[in-house]
């Protein structure tokens, strides 16, 4: 029969060995995820460079403000300059003044996309063409072409006390907007119930041409 002390021994020196080998792979482990988070930390930033790049461009574009376009000839210098463009077809009424209103504070929160305004009955052309007949006429513009329309109020309730966050929506599922991190439209529906305007079908808050 073997010594007690010299098994007591061996099965700490096997035991020594074991968390030698633990220690190993755990220091193998910490070195790999080190080398990952610096992967990651560089793609980030080059992330946050190409991200800061392209604000700087947006910016010296005009997004971020929502600004009234002069002529018809303007209208395709902007929207060939902005990959997403909405522009707002409007007259002197009090449906536009509301859009006005909303166009503005998206135009703020949403710096991916340009918002503009354009007088219809000064753009004949224009509305002709793109067959603007109700006002006000959101046009949704992706890559230089008119991709969709929020014509009137209709899809915002049918009333002119639609919330920002409903026209948010609307532009968001055309895909002009895009948000980062989670949208104001959720943050907004987070503790309230459904607004009843989307159940009203009033539609005397758009104006006709």
């Amino acid at each position: 029969m073997e010594n007690p002390k010299i098994l007591e021994k061996q099965v700490l020196t096997v035991a020594k060995a074991f968390e030698d080998k633990i220690d190993e792979e755990i220091a193998a482990l910490d070195r790999l995820d080190l080398d990952d988070l610096e992967a990651l930390r560089e793609r980030r930033l080059q992330q946050m460079k190409k991200m800061a790049e392209k604000r700087s461009r947006w910016i010296a574009l005009g997004h971020g403000e929502y600004s009234e376009i002069g002529s018809e000839k303007d209208f395709f210098s902007v929207v060939k300059a902005s990959e997403r463009v909405v522009c707002h077809f409007y007259r002197e009424n009090w449906p536009c003044k509301v859009m006005d209103k909303h166009m503005s504070i998206l135009a703020k929160q949403h710096i991916e996309t340009r918002f503009v305004k354009l007088h219809a009955e000064k753009s004949p052309f224009l509305a002709e063409r793109l067959k603007i007949v109700v006002l006000p006429t959101l046009a949704l513009i992706k890559n230089a072409k008119v991709d969709d329309y929020v014509v009137g109020f209709d899809e915002l309730g049918g009333t002119d006390e639609f919330s920002t966050e409903e026209l948010e929506e609307r532009l968001a599922k055309a895909q002009v907007i895009f948000f980062e991190g989670e949208s104001s439209v959720n943050a907004s529906k987070s503790g309230k119930q459904t607004r009843s305007v989307r159940q009203s079908t009033n539609n005397d808050s758009s104006d006709s041409d």
